[in-house]
């Protein structure tokens, strides 16, 4: 294992107690002018976020309705009522987004991938980058203001839906992550810097709390004036 993202493991609670754990759920609440852009803004309901740590699951309810949730993997995505039958269901949901710009209208389904592998991706870093089939290279430092964060890229496995197959995650001095940069393909693979801060602890996983993600220029800064996606995270418990 390189040896920057063994420090980085530990920083954020240890693959040892990583691998003891199998889920987590977490209360989020979502926004941001991308949702606008693609006709779905977003409101401000806390949402039960749920995520399987070693495999590509994750789910969110209420989703559209009180009694509805999504059931994401990465060749199917479908909206159940509680009870589990079937609203609406997609496979192969990456290909929808074939031709899709960052002003092309989603559907709910559209919406319920979108949301099932960013959570999981974020909910799972920086562990899933131990994962089988990641390649993690060390690359350049991010300066940021007084501070240099060392940055480790990752390529992601074909079997892995995320935003693209090469990101990059930056940690300040403490091994935390500081900041996450990315293309969105499914959204005509606009360039994204995303910003991960107010850390917590949370059955000895130490996760942020607060992300906000930017389109970024070709020098790789963030464009502030405009927050893309914002997701605040709490209660936070891992099983």
């Amino acid at each position: 294992m390189h040896t920057l993202l063994a420090e980085v493991l530990d920083a954020h609670g240890g693959l040892e107690r990583w691998n003891a754990l199998t889920t987590v759920r977490a209360t989020i609440v979502s926004g941001g002018d991308m949702f606008v852009m693609k006709g779905m803004p977003q409101d401000p309901t806390p949402r039960e976020m749920t995520v399987w740590l070693h495999e590509q699951h994750a789910s969110v309810m209420p989703f559209g309705v009180p009694d509805q949730r999504t059931d994401f993997r990465a060749d199917r995505v479908s909206i159940r009522k509680v009870d589990g039958r079937v609203v609406a269901e997609r496979d192969e949901p990456r290909k929808s987004f074939i031709g899709h710009d960052l002003c092309t209208p989603w559907d709910a389904l559209d919406r319920a991938y979108f949301n099932g592998y960013a959570l999981w991706t974020y909910l799972t870093s920086p562990f899933l980058l131990s994962m089988s089939g990641f390649a993690v290279t060390e690359i350049e430092p991010w300066r940021e203001g007084k501070e240099l964060w060392r940055g480790l890229r990752a390529t992601f496995p074909p079997h892995i839906a995320s935003h693209s197959t090469r990101q990059d995650f930056y940690f300040g001095p403490d091994h935390l992550l500081r900041r996450h940069d990315y293309r969105v393909d499914i959204a005509g693979g606009f360039a994204a810097a995303q910003y991960a801060y107010d850390t917590v602890e949370a059955d000895g996983i130490r996760l942020p709390t607060k992300r906000r993600a930017y389109r970024r220029d070709a020098d790789n800064r963030p464009l502030l004036q405009q927050t893309m996606v914002s997701i605040d995270v709490s209660n936070a418990r891992f099983t």
